[in-house]
């Protein structure tokens, strides 16, 4: 059966040859019939790339991010039959303590490294590009994991998180480089926070694989680190077939044929031209210029607001707690009177529910805004910690408290995937120009990852000395995110980015009353940060 679009199929167009009077018509038709198969071709080929991009991208940091909590105990008793048969002697229980800290903790370590990485990446290799090579270091990782076992060795998992960690600090920062970058103004927010998809995407699917049913279990444990190969192998076969970034075409290199046909291949033949012009617009206002290095940014007064707008809210979404609540679900969870070997599915509901405001972000925020997705989560995050906070401390006077506070688990969650888990990876993609955007992901990537070393090394230690007020910081955090949003933050929703740049430029310098003037039309050559 074939469909037709709306045009005539061949045999009627055949049979009807049109006369003189009917040229116009028909060609006023098949311009329709155009136009429709172009916006499908628009749709289906941004889908493909978001699809291709995300996998091998944010959907590695979730999935590597939560499939290390299965095999705790499986790889600690590796770790100690492999020094007792190294040496003849157990490693005492401290020690095997340490080891199990290094590897969950090389992670984030590999993930600082490679968001340095990304920014050398991006300009020299380009966005696509860089995605693809990334992939070696997932293919590396994933063969030391899978011949651990066998070579008797706990140093390779280290050395294989360690570079699990820079694919990962490279994926994210590009990754909504390279799409924001691909996507027209009208559906970049929603593009963009494909990438808190994809996260949350990667979070369930390891909770998931790391079943005990499924690779959970005591022998399969080096299969399941090794499973990350899968995404990276999907991302090899599919990206090379997509277009590259338009932007990092026309401005970086100067290739305008590419980036026209890039656009066509992105947008159909309808409206690209219009488009191009505001691409040539934005390479004009960037002439004469070199890519900024991260250390420029906070030296251009021009880019005061931004920067601090980068590194405040870039710092809230990693200390507003909700890495740190997954830790303290299972206690909770426990205490609420699951049982505990049905606890690890209360865990893979707790990545469904941030899975699924994900998707629910994605829909309305070129509909809502920005702004209003960070102030109403972050929000909603300190209304429900102060909750949670309430329930800890009275979850022994009443029976029913346990519930309430695992309720609050999944609010919290919830909630911090309305805004702040999607939101923020978009402000370094839409704050700054073509120059600066990717020191801006370094500065970004470096802060995540930082952050999230020290949330992870310090966290016990909160737990120890502040109890069941464990969250009071975090709520802290929370308004202060909030605060910042409502004051300081501009709208960006539905403006090119040189709309964006313009707006910025008034609030940097409140005493004039345009941007500065463009020079002239020579093409920026960025090779180097």
């Amino acid at each position: 059966m074939h469909v037709y679009l709306g045009c005539s199929p061949p045999w009627k167009q055949a049979l009807l040859s049109p006369g003189p009077g009917e040229e116009a018509t028909q060609r006023g038709h098949g311009s329709k019939c155009r136009a429709g198969i172009g916006t499908q071709i628009q749709g289906r080929v941004l889908f493909l790339t978001v699809c291709a991009a995300g996998i091998g991208g944010t959907f590695q940091f979730g999935y590597n991010l939560s499939i290390i909590n299965a095999p705790t105990l499986h790889i600690q008793e590796f770790t100690n039959e492999t020094w007792w048969a190294r040496t003849g002697w157990p490693l005492p229980d401290h020690l095997v303590l340490l080891v199990w800290s290094l590897i969950v903790s090389l992670y984030p370590l590999g993930g600082l490294f490679g968001a340095l990485l990304a920014g050398p990446f991006a300009i020299k290799l380009g966005r696509k590009k860089s995605l693809l090579v990334n992939n070696i270091f997932v293919v590396a990782a994933a063969t030391l994991f899978g011949f651990s076992r066998t070579a008797g060795s706990f140093e390779m998992i280290m050395l294989g998180r360690l570079l699990m960690g820079i694919s990962a600090g490279v994926s994210m920062n590009i990754q909504p480089m390279y799409l924001g970058e691909s996507a027209p103004k009208e559906q970049r927010g929603t593009v963009a926070m494909t990438s808190a998809i994809f996260t949350a995407l990667g979070i369930v699917m390891g909770q998931v694989v790391g079943l005990r049913e499924l690779l959970g279990g005591p022998q399969a444990w080096p299969l399941l680190l090794a499973s990350c190969l899968v995404p990276g192998v999907l991302q090899l076969a599919s990206l090379p077939l997509l277009p590259e970034s338009p932007r990092y075409l026309l401005i970086d290199r100067g290739d305008s044929a590419t980036c026209l046909a890039a656009l066509q291949r992105l947008r159909g033949t309808t409206e690209v031209m219009v488009e191009l012009a505001e691409l040539e617009e934005e390479r004009t206002a960037c002439q004469g210029g070199r890519a900024r290095r991260p250390w420029e940014l906070f030296q251009d007064g021009a880019l005061r607001r931004q920067v601090i707008s980068l590194v405040v809210l870039g710092s809230a979404m990693e200390l507003c707690g909700n890495d740190s609540i997954y830790a303290y679900a299972s206690s909770v969870f426990l205490e609420a009177g699951i049982p505990q070997e049905k606890v690890q599915y209360a865990i893979v509901g707790t990545g469904c529910c941030e899975l699924l405001t994900a998707f629910i972000s994605c829909v309305v925020i070129e509909r809502v805004g920005r702004r209003v997705l960070l102030m109403g989560g972050y929000c909603l995050m300190t209304c429900w910690g102060s909750v949670f906070t309430v329930a800890l401390c009275l979850q022994s006077s009443f029976p029913w408290m346990p519930y309430l506070a695992m309720s609050c688990i999944f609010a919290f969650i919830l909630s911090f995937g309305i805004g702040p888990a999607g939101v923020t990876g978009i402000l370094a993609t839409e704050l700054f120009d073509q120059k600066a955007r990717p020191a801006a992901y370094m500065v970004c990537g470096a802060i995540m990852w930082t952050m999230l070393f020290l949330v992870g090394l310090g966290f016990p230690f909160l737990m120890e000395g502040l109890s069941h007020f464990l969250y009071v910081p975090f709520l802290g955090v929370c308004v202060c995110g909030a605060i910042y949003t409502a004051f300081f933050l501009p709208e960006t929703k539905g403006k090119t980015f040189l709309e964006i740049s313009e707006e910025l430029h008034r609030l940097n310098f409140p005493g004039q009353s345009q941007g500065p003037a463009w020079k002239g039309p020579e093409v920026i050559r960025s090779t180097e940060l």
